[in-house]
């Protein structure tokens, strides 16, 4: 991203607001605290070793073991997902104007984002580029572009430019991901003074997906999506049934040149929950880190023993779990007033990847009738970027985790869980989760 006289253009993956901000003088201060903290020897964002899924998929292109296939329809799309194992079922779309291929992005030409639990690849109907980003063990958020231009060698380049709104306040202040809900206008612009949310599973329906098209039968429930705003909307008069139960986009949208037809509003639920449980895992990674880092130049400046930590390094740490740990159980997720149904095959596709125990169950079977999930603990402790977690970090997760599932918590924020859950999360768990502490299953 080029910067202007006194002018940054920032622009958000997803559904997000494209914002003007002047004042060179405050952004470069904002920059110059970001890069300060990437740069750090305890984080080594820059000079980290490629870790991530997209980095492995070039290292398997270089030494020949794969290849991208190049379409005259969707260029490299159909050959990324597949290789990265992103299923087509996955697709939302999004229509406000959103990304550095801003300009190709509207109500008639949304941008389709497509995820699994490790990748996330946006793509535009006769964009230049597919954007990627991962969710890195260690780093969070990692950015790349793929060049729409048939070649011999299709390259996965890095583009550390998207950290100028993928390491905000909107992402923890750290690399990370957004899924924004905004009212847009004819053209797809965002109307500033209609506001915007980021959005997990905490919002209410009738604040989500503002900007993007949503397949999929929810009853009474309402929501943003399928409309367009005007700036003389009064958000208290807005009549949401207008794009509410839409199960066919044929009547809203050309969607030739697409791999699927949908953008199916229990993938958009899912993807919602993920962004958000990715940037609180990568928040408590730096946390504990920087954290550490900073505690060892104190214990050597005070000379005090290499192994001590203090209680501020303590609490740091504690303060970051507690908001993983939240999240994690779904605590303050919104509950649901009618069923909700999909019209793809992700809800399908998504719950036949789980690891399920010994009566069938898993953290991945859907409730979707006053829940999102049939059990309250996320799927994402399985992933990388949970196992992946500083040794104390994990430690003192683990050991909230297991106090709240077993009951010993008594914390009024965990009061909403009910025994019956509790002891089914803590039993697949004990079942299906590889390298517990031992006292899980005591």
């Amino acid at each position: 991203m080029k910067r202007f006289a006194g002018i940054k253009i920032i622009i958000v993956m997803g559904a997000c607001v494209l914002s003007l901000v002047y004042f060179l003088h405050n952004a470069n201060s904002a920059v110059a605290q970001q890069e300060q903290l990437y740069e750090s020897p305890a984080i080594g964002y820059d000079n980290a070793g490629q870790n991530d899924a997209v980095a492995h998929l070039q290292q398997r292109l270089d030494r020949g073991e794969v290849r991208l296939e190049y379409s005259e329809t969707d260029g490299y799309l159909g050959s990324v997902l597949k290789l990265l194992r992103v299923p087509v079922s996955s697709q939302g779309l999004v229509f406000s104007k959103t990304s550095f291929q801003l300009f190709r992005i509207s109500p008639k030409n949304p941008r389709a984002i497509y995820f699994n639990d490790d990748v996330y690849v946006g793509f535009v109907r006769g964009g230049d580029f597919v954007e990627l980003s991962t969710a890195d063990p260690k780093l969070g958020g990692v950015f790349y572009m793929l060049e729409q231009t048939k070649t011999d060698k299709p390259r996965f380049v890095r583009n550390n430019e998207c950290l100028q709104c993928h390491a905000s306040g909107t992402t923890r202040n750290v690399p990370g991901h957004i899924v924004r809900s905004v009212f847009p206008d004819e053209r797809g612009y965002p109307i500033a003074q209609l506001g915007s949310r980021v959005i997990g599973h905490t919002n209410p329906l009738k604040e989500r997906w503002g900007g993007w098209f949503v397949t999929g039968t929810h009853g009474k429930e309402q929501h943003l999506g399928n409309q367009l705003f005007s700036e003389r909307d009064h958000l208290e008069k807005l009549d949401l049934t207008l794009g509410a139960n839409v199960t066919n986009l044929e009547k809203k949208v050309n969607l030739v040149g697409y791999p699927s037809a949908h953008s199916d509003i229990v993938a958009l639920m899912v993807l919602e929950h993920q962004t958000q449980m990715h940037n609180l895992l990568t928040r408590l990674q730096y946390e504990t880190k920087l954290a550490l880092h900073h505690n060892a130049a104190m214990n050597e400046a005070l000379q005090r023993p290499k192994d001590e930590v203090s209680d501020s390094t303590k609490r740091r740490i504690n303060n970051a779990a507690d908001e993983v740990l939240k999240y994690l159980l779904f605590v303050e997720e919104t509950k649901l007033t009618a069923p909700i149904a999909g019209t793809s095959k992700f809800t399908s596709d998504f719950s036949a990847q789980g690891v399920k125990d010994k009566q069938g169950r898993s953290l991945r079977d859907f409730d979707l009738q006053q829940r999102m999930f049939r059990y309250p603990c996320s799927y994402l402790i399985y992933s990388e970027a949970f196992d992946a977690l500083p040794p104390l970090a994990l430690e003192v997760l683990y050991r909230k985790l297991w106090l709240v599932l077993t009951g010993q918590a008594q914390g009024k924020e965990f009061a909403g869980i009910s025994l019956a859950d509790r002891k089914a999360v803590l039993e697949i768990l004990r079942s299906t989760k590889k390298n517990l502490p031992a006292y899980f299953r005591e």
